[in-house]
């Protein structure tokens, strides 16, 4: 059985999370608050005396794996339905090409959010940042239900835990965003979305 090690409140572990629910497998979350050590079994490889020393982290036998991507297309490939990643080689690289400018464009400003020791100047220059990039894919949304098409995928599953923290990280949507805040109620109301949720991230929406 697979183990993910997940922070509570973690939206790189929520991702994870959705990912799994999603696949409907049998799995286990170990919920943490805080990365602790002294928690995680030895038979995790590579944790102890880790720089990776963070969650999420995935287990499975003698493997260990820890960045959210990375975790999110091993268990796309192990378990390939439904399908999160396009087949097609072509349109699999360009989404993650994608995910690419997500996290230098979007998530890095998210994390910003999420690190208690930045400044209000830096929280604030972080939401300006996150609403103006999510401003430039409103289009999309014209056109299709989802991201890549008519078909949830793994670009959706990356933007979600974003999508749900607005009020958390006190980002305010103007006007323009409306498209995309009825794409994310979409996405909040698929039954893998539900089941990700840990009773921290339910109390995160008003």
């Amino acid at each position: 059985m697979m183990n993910l090690y997940s922070g509570t409140t973690c939206p790189l572990s929520h991702r994870c999370r959705i990912v799994l629910y999603e696949k409907g497998m049998d799995f286990q979350v170990i919920d943490l608050d805080e990365f602790d050590n002294s928690i995680i079994p030895e038979s995790v490889s590579g944790i102890k005396n880790s720089e990776h020393n963070k969650v999420p982290v995935l287990e499975e036998r003698d493997l260990a794996l820890f960045d959210a991507s990375v975790i999110g297309e091993f268990i796309d490939e192990r378990f390939p339905h439904p399908q999160l990643m396009p087949q097609d080689p072509i349109m699999r690289a360009r989404a993650r090409q994608i995910l690419l400018g997500f996290e230098r464009e979007i998530f890095h400003f998210m994390m910003v959010l999420e690190n208690k020791h930045s400044s209000e100047r830096e929280r604030e220059n972080a939401r300006k940042q996150i609403v103006t990039q999510l401003v430039g894919i409103v289009p999309i949304f014209s056109r299709q239900k989802y991201l890549l098409g008519d078909e949830f995928s793994m670009l959706d599953v990356a933007i979600a835990p974003l999508l749900w923290r607005f009020d958390h990280y006190k980002i305010k949507a103007p006007a323009e965003l409306a498209p995309l805040m009825k794409y994310a109620e979409r996405i909040f109301a698929r039954q893998g979305f539900i089941d990700s949720l840990t009773p921290a991230e339910k109390a995160m929406r008003k």
